[in-house]
């Protein structure tokens, strides 16, 4: 997985963007095992342009169904707007793109909270902060939740409320 190559042609094509899910807690917490990049996206129609040309870049394939899976280039402009997660391949890696997130309210307020990092090599990003990391966790089911992610999250919200 080349997570630098996705942030850094999503960073291009200036989409609005949050990093979110586990590449999120592996770059800010603890190294753990994941297979995709997701990507929370403003919702309005010209960051989701954005967003497509983007994807369109990295070579991105998607289908609704086994026999619609093709290259997201050769999909009309917007496709990103038929349902609300998409789960895409490329040749950088696994890419989650999230429209709207389970636990949290409005993109831009979760936007204003999120933190600038940057990646080993440098590449900027925006995650999305402990506090509405962990919100994203416990409004999954218990049976869905990372227990691990949950008590880290949990424990570095203690620090930082004693510093």
């Amino acid at each position: 997985m080349n997570v630098d190559r996705i942030l850094e042609t999503f960073n291009r094509h200036r989409v609005a963007w949050l990093l979110i899910g586990g590449m999120n807690f592996l770059l800010r917490h603890k190294p753990v095992l994941t297979f995709d990049v997701g990507l929370w996206v403003e919702d309005t129609a010209q960051n989701l342009d954005q967003c497509e040309r983007a994807l369109a870049e990295l070579e991105a394939e998607w289908g609704a169904s086994d026999s619609d899976w093709r290259p997201v280039a050769q999909r009309p402009a917007g496709w990103l707007r038929s349902q609300a997660v998409f789960c895409l391949t490329s040749p950088h890696g696994a890419i989650d793109i999230f429209r709207a997130v389970r636990g949290l309210g409005e993109w831009r307020v979760a936007a204003e909270r999120a933190l600038e990092e940057h990646t080993a090599a440098g590449v900027r990003y925006r995650g999305l902060c402990d506090e509405d990391m962990l919100a994203c966790q416990l409004a999954l089911d218990e049976g869905e939740r990372k227990p691990d992610r949950v008590r880290v999250l949990t424990e570095a919200l203690k620090r930082k409320r004693h510093e």
